[in-house]
């Protein structure tokens, strides 16, 4: 399955703990998924996807070769599958809101590439202010991976997810080696998803709001509560709050996929 390398866990999420992403070759190109998802339907098979970013360009590459790639790293990190559990919820929180877009599919790109993941130790890290850089990102890849990379291949994996960390909103430039920690943009459509991934891992109720995923929601507890409330008002979910217990539905994200999906969640 391309560059995904490790144990697949629920629904298409990668174990963090074995080495290999996209991020060790390119960054999580959310500029090219905004293109493909604008120019296909909600409603397309995978087929559509892939001729419409390789036959139709859509992504505006010069060569065959570049449009291949970027193909490539797409479904690596999306998936690009309407069976796929992960792609289908992203492709149904998309158009809720243009501003949840780059932390929606950071979201998605953390639960497909463990090298991405393993970098965010560092932006943990970091409070808003803070100055980063590619090294730092790549320190914190070596120390979740110590053997599995060379020093080489760690300063390219620290250049990738600086840029990647810089479109999911946590980054801003700050100069040529450098970028500054900021807050990321967060939606009610981004805690919906984040949601659902610790959801899909079995965690429950309140839990729910202390997870990785909503960790890279960059928001306090009581703020990711009032987004879930917003998210249930417009149906993305349903919470339920009562003497302090939490409850987290999905009725409609977790419908169920097309019968062909059996066996074919990656």
């Amino acid at each position: 399955m391309e560059a995904i390398i490790g144990k697949v866990g629920p629904a298409g999420i990668i174990s963090g703990d074995h080495s290999g992403g996209t991020n060790t070759s390119h960054t999580i190109v959310v500029g090219a998924l905004s293109l493909l998802l604008g120019a296909v339907p909600a409603d397309s098979q995978a087929e559509t996807y892939e001729r419409a970013a390789i036959d139709n360009n859509v992504l505006g590459k010069q060569t065959d070769g570049a449009r291949r790639r970027t193909f490539r790293y797409l479904k690596e990190l999306y998936v690009l599958r309407p069976n796929s559990l992960l792609f289908r919820a992203l492709r149904d929180l998309w158009p809720n809101d243009a501003d949840a877009r780059p932390l929606l599919a950071g979201l998605c790109a953390l639960a497909r590439d463990s090298v991405f993941r393993a970098s965010f130790t560092a932006i943990l890290r970091a409070l808003p202010g803070d100055m980063l850089t590619a090294t730092d990102l790549a320190r914190a890849v070596a120390e979740h991976f110590p053997s599995s990379y060379s020093d080489s291949t760690l300063a390219k994996i620290g250049r990738n997810t600086f840029s990647s960390w810089e479109q999911t909103g946590h980054l801003r430039h700050a100069g040529r080696t450098r970028k500054v920690r900021t807050r990321a943009t967060c939606r009610p459509s981004a805690v919906a998803y984040a949601l659902l991934l610790g959801h899909i891992e079995g965690v429950r109720g309140g839990a729910l709001f202390d997870t990785l995923w909503a960790r890279a929601l960059d928001q306090p507890h009581s703020k990711l509560l009032d987004l879930a409330g917003d998210a249930s008002q417009l149906g993305m979910l349903e919470l339920r709050q009562a003497g302090g217990v939490v409850d987290v539905g999905f009725r409609e994200l977790l419908r169920p996929l097309p019968h062909a999906a059996q066996g074919q969640l990656l």
